[in-house]
């Protein structure tokens, strides 16, 4: 996964200071980013504080290390079950 040069606290920041009113492509050339990053920026963090996106990131991260436990499990039992089913 490609690395963030921004942090959530930044991002939250630059999305306020829209909210007072600057224009986002002025935004966008004073951090050096693209009009895109900016609108997906805030199609996901638009409204929440830092605290949310800290608890957001949280529970990315475990909803990460559920997953990979699920396909585990499934596994696991995917060849428990071709074991059981030849015939000895």
């Amino acid at each position: 996964m490609k690395r963030t040069r921004y942090s959530e606290e930044q991002i939250i920041g630059i999305l306020a200071e829209h909210e007072a009113g600057a224009k986002c492509a002025d935004l966008c050339r004073k951090h050096g980013m693209s009009e895109g990053t900016f609108y997906n920026w805030k199609a996901k963090y638009d409204g929440m504080t830092v605290s949310d996106a800290k608890r957001l990131k949280a529970l990315e991260d475990e909803n990460a290390r559920l997953k990979k436990l699920l396909a585990e499990q499934m596994l696991d039992a995917a060849a428990m079950k071709e074991l059981l089913a030849k015939k000895w």
